[in-house]
């Protein structure tokens, strides 16, 4: 039995993995895309995360790529209760404006429903704080889509645990459905954007958590331990930044504990994140059904507390070594 944790008080619950969606309309191709959505559903997860602007960044993407390839599967299969969909505003300009300004939210969201083919978004976020729109307006936009029922959950990603609070707090006093999810950073090479003060505000506030990165963009898959290795994807480039001293400890750590439970450095690598304090899940992506195999296999991998001990100790800063 898969165990499933709440979100926060949004009402929705998740194994310790969230499927990354990024991949679908990209890397993966349609008939890749529906076994992977399909064989994590069978696995036991239930929740897809993607993002209207996914993937704007590649040649010839507008954005929405993402969400049409989830959209096309949910189709197919005829199914929508057992599946949970994530998607964001924010980052892709288009009707309505830039960010997250109230007309920009209201046609975002339609556009993400015609593009998923579903009524509903299961978890809508706010993609990254909007300095230039008065909090108030933005929350006044998303409470619209609860109230009509499009949206059942709002999150924010990529928010500051100041700006984060003050949401928090203008929603309670205006009585507006406020965050309950929040998805930021994590991972054992890069900590210090969640650790903190943002990580204390949720724990205090009771807000889910889901985590992005989780794999380092696949560098704690182990895959990649020497420059001749970055090759092997096209987020290879990426992995020099993590390839020094303390990357090569981590790495063998994640070896050792792997060795220890019979499990794989991504397995160890998202088993550690799902046990951070304030943590719901992580998410992470596959691409291939033996990366679906690997990742998925974290939903039940606990750890003991001397192996997130040396993990911790592994990951420390320098600086602080």
């Amino acid at each position: 039995m898969i165990e499933t944790r709440p979100l926060g008080s949004s009402g929705l619950k998740t194994p310790r993995l969230v499927l990354g969606g990024n991949v679908f309309g990209w890397t993966v191709g349609d008939a890749d895309s529906d076994m992977i959505l399909e064989g994590f559903i069978e696995r036991g997860g239930t929740m897809i995360d993607t993002a209207d602007v996914y993937s704007a960044w590649i040649a010839g993407h507008v954005g929405g790529e993402s969400e049409s390839a989830i959209g096309d599967w949910l189709a197919r299969r005829g199914r929508r209760d057992d599946v949970l969909i994530a998607t964001k505003v924010g980052m892709l300009p288009g009707e309505g404006g830039t960010g997250l300004h109230p007309e920009r939210i209201a046609a975002a969201v339609d556009a993400s429903l015609k593009r998923l083919r579903t009524d509903y978004i299961d978890l809508y976020y706010a993609h990254r704080d909007d300095p230039e729109t008065p909090i108030a307006d933005v929350l006044g936009a998303f409470s619209r889509l609860v109230e009509t029922g499009k949206v059942r959950a709002l999150g924010a990603s990529n928010f500051s645990a100041e700006r984060l609070a003050e949401s928090l707090d203008i929603s309670a006093a205006q009585g507006l459905p406020g965050y309950t999810v929040l998805q930021p950073e994590l991972n054992l090479v890069k900590r210090d954007d969640f650790e903190g003060r943002l990580q204390m505000l949720c724990i205090d506030r009771g807000l889910g958590v889901l985590t992005y990165f989780a794999l380092a963009s696949g560098f704690l898959t182990g895959k990649y331990r020497k420059e001749a290795d970055f090759g092997q994807s096209l987020r290879g480039s990426r992995m020099a930044g993590y390839l020094d001293a303390r990357g090569q400890a981590i790495l063998a750590a994640l070896d050792t504990v792997a060795g220890e439970t019979g499990a794989t450095p991504a397995q160890v690598a998202l088993a550690w994140n799902a046990a951070q304090p304030g943590v719901t899940a992580p998410i992470a992506s596959a691409t291939s059904m033996t990366q679906l195999d690997d990742i998925a296999a974290a939903m039940s991998l606990d750890l003991s507390p001397a192996q997130l001990t040396l993990l911790d100790e592994a990951s420390l800063d320098r600086s602080d070594r």
